[in-house]
């Protein structure tokens, strides 16, 4: 009986976890810190990993490290969005605003 007490409680701590990880990312995606410096972003994600520590109690402070990570690196995603926001306003010519003032 002690065993499916904690598989219980072990359950509701991942049900937090998962809780908790879904709200980071939609915070990353609706607060813009997609598009802070590195150090914006680290300083950002110590305040909210707090927070959610605050707001989610029964998270571990592994499982709050681990969303810090997980956060850092979902800002940092493989493909620059800035980059490739740049590439697509290049002209039919494939020159990029700048690229046509320093030609003109």
């Amino acid at each position: 009986m002690g065993d499916a007490l904690s598989r219980k409680k072990e359950n509701v701590k991942s049900g937090d976890f998962d809780r908790a990880r879904d709200e980071l990312f939609n915070h990353i995606h609706r607060c813009g810190v997609l598009r802070s410096t590195a150090e914006q972003q680290v300083e950002w994600m110590e305040d909210t990993v707090e927070y959610m520590g605050e707001r989610y109690p029964s998270l571990s402070r592994e499982q709050l490290g681990e969303l810090r990570t997980m956060g850092l690196r979902f800002c940092r995603p493989v493909i620059d969005t800035v980059q490739a926001d740049g590439e697509a306003e290049a002209d039919s010519t494939g020159r990029t605003d700048e690229a046509r003032e320093a030609a003109a």
